[in-house]
């Protein structure tokens, strides 16, 4: 019998919609709006698509979403400055700096420069720690939240469960093993994490009750790599070129699909799976960041 679909359309909009209502209570109850500013360098495509989708997501929410458009031949030092001005602003309470940023301009220095109590995208290393000692004010970063919310909602029992993570990632990866090793719901997984150094994949993949591919290669995980009945979540986005669609490629997983939900229990599709949540979640953690800056 083929796997059960899990479907992160609807998971997300459930998310949202509990966004939505926290939303609405804060601001009864405190005058408190949520807000998420989103900060873009450069005009790259794919970035300027999905700001404005986060925007979009804000407003449907009952947030408030703005975006702040720089030039990619910005200064480091300019865009440091818009930082800093945000971190001082009462009304922002999530600030997101579009990644990737020109190559004149350190990441990491503009991650480190975003107060961490307004860091709802989970980079900062101040949540990063606070993910891994299990902090539950720290933000977690939003993909790998939205993973143990979808394991969570499709009814997975973790506890006690071997979960492994192709690839070491510090945006999906590592904070997957230290969301999924907690004690609690959606956790108290024994965590295996494989990457490119990794000898004999398949011996872990096999293993693995929940396996979860972030690893960026286009349909990687094969049927004869996975578990009978194992719970397989598929991160990975690439574009493959199909000169048979429409836009000449078609967007897969890191997951073969059609072969895999052959063998698992429960598996995400891509697109339509994990990509939703992370919206979603980016959402959740602006709430909270509001909740959390008037002792809400």
């Amino acid at each position: 019998m083929p796997a059960e679909r899990i479907d992160g359309v609807a998971i997300a909009a459930r998310v949202r919609a509990t966004v939505a209502a926290d939303a609405a209570a804060l601001k009864a109850a405190r005058g408190v709006t949520p807000g998420l500013t989103v900060v873009l360098v450069g005009d790259d495509p794919a970035s300027a698509v999905y700001v404005a989708s986060k925007e979009k997501a804000c407003k449907e929410a009952g947030m408030n979403g703005e975006t702040i458009r720089l030039a990619a031949s910005t200064p480091e030092a300019e865009l440091l400055a818009v930082i800093d001005r945000l971190n001082a602003d009462a009304t922002v309470h999530g600030i997101l700096v579009q990644m990737p940023v020109p190559k004149h301009i350190d990441a990491q220095k503009v991650i480190r420069r975003i107060d961490p109590r307004k860091d709802v995208d989970g980079f900062h290393p101040v949540n990063a720690g606070k993910v891994l000692i299990g902090d539950a004010d720290g933000f977690a970063p939003c993909t790998p939240a939205g993973v143990q919310v979808m394991l969570v909602e499709s009814g997975v029992d973790t506890a006690g469960k071997e979960a492994v993570i192709l690839g070491r990632s510090t945006i999906v990866g590592k904070p997957m093993a230290a969301l999924l090793i907690q004690s609690g719901k959606g956790a108290d997984c024994t965590v295996t994490i494989c990457h490119s150094r990794t000898k004999d994949l398949k011996a872990h993949t096999r293993r693995a009750d929940i396996l979860i591919a972030a690893i960026g290669k286009p349909e990687m995980v094969t049927a004869d790599m996975v578990k009978p009945g194992a719970v397989v979540i598929d991160v990975g986005i690439n574009r493959v070129d199909d000169p048979t669609a429409k836009k000449g490629y078609r967007i897969v997983g890191d997951v073969q699909y059609d072969t895999v939900r052959e063998v698992a229990s429960k598996i995400t599709p891509v697109p339509g799976g994990v990509g939703p949540m992370t919206i979603a979640m980016l959402l959740a953690n602006t709430v909270r960041a509001a909740r959390l800056s008037v002792g809400a």
